[in-house]
């Protein structure tokens, strides 16, 4: 198994990753939904997030913490809905890669929604 190294390997990720958030239940209902994504627009966008954290690539613009703050005033973001979009995007990871980006990538995965988690409590009080 190889290491994540570019943009196709970044797509096949998060290509996986939603496949598996999608067949789950218990947290599909954001995507399908609550935020309605058409995942072959949403994808490219989420390559570029990933490639610009893991890769140095730059090009992502949007904010994040903003982007998940609106979803949350729709749909309450529970900590336990972290938990699983976690589980699903570590396996995805160590499914289909192994070496130093793939770890890096599940540290900023995991930084990233302990962030949200933070802003989200911060935003209710």
């Amino acid at each position: 198994m190889t290491d994540i190294q570019n943009q196709d390997d970044l797509y096949l990720l998060v290509d996986e990753f939603y496949k598996k958030l999608l067949s789950d239940k218990s947290i599909s209902y954001i995507f399908t939904d609550v935020v309605k994504i058409h995942l072959e627009e949403h994808l490219p966008i989420l390559v570029t997030f990933w490639s610009q954290a893991i890769l140095g690539t730059g090009g992502y613009s949007k904010n994040l913490t903003q982007i998940h703050l609106d979803i949350n005033d729709k749909e309450y973001l529970s900590p336990e809905l972290f938990k699983i979009w976690l589980h699903h995007f570590f396996s995805a990871v160590d499914e289909n890669f192994k070496g130093e980006n793939s770890e890096k990538i599940k540290t900023q995965a995991l930084s990233i929604a302990t962030v949200m988690q933070i802003k989200i409590s911060q935003k209710k009080q």
